[in-house]
């Protein structure tokens, strides 16, 4: 079961891969600042993983109206993750989870789907500037995108 809306979120630091090299991003770069919204997604270069990433693109202006910042998460090499925000042209950081280590505290990682072991459930957090989790929605059916005005209204 997902980390439940009140709950602390768990602080991270993951890397991400920009054409400058592999940088840290950390949950803590944001609170006192901005909201979070953290989406998990469990593999890279999948049709439904990259209609959702390319959806969120396409939103961005509304999250940034929100004061939020986004991240997308996988279990993804952060140089796969690079290419395909670079296919995909994403103006967000993608930020790999690859020792799966943020996926298993906010739990929402697949022991086994479709006989990979170890993916992101499809799952989505808002985290307020105070680092408590104000949404939280993670799906078993990783084709289930998750509720974007939902989101968007824990935001508002």
């Amino acid at each position: 079961m997902a980390l439940a809306k009140g709950t602390k979120a768990p602080a991270f630091t993951l890397k991400t891969k920009t054409a400058d090299g592999l940088e840290d991003v950390s949950l803590e770069d944001n609170l006192g600042k901005q909201k979070t919204v953290l989406l998990f997604f469990p593999l890279a270069f999948t049709s439904v993983c990259m209609d959702e990433m390319c959806s969120v693109n396409q939103s961005l202006d509304d999250y940034s109206s929100l004061n939020a910042k986004v991240y997308g998460i996988s279990v993804d090499s952060p140089f796969t993750q690079e290419k395909m925000a670079e296919v995909d042209k994403l103006q967000f950081p993608l930020l790999s989870d690859f020792n799966k280590e943020v996926a298993k505290a906010y739990d929402v990682l697949f022991e086994d789907l479709l006989g990979f072991k170890g993916v992101a459930k499809r799952s989505a957090f808002v985290i307020d500037e105070d680092g408590t989790i104000i949404y939280s929605e993670s799906s078993d059916d990783p084709k289930q995108l998750p509720d974007f005005e939902a989101i968007k209204a824990a935001l508002a």
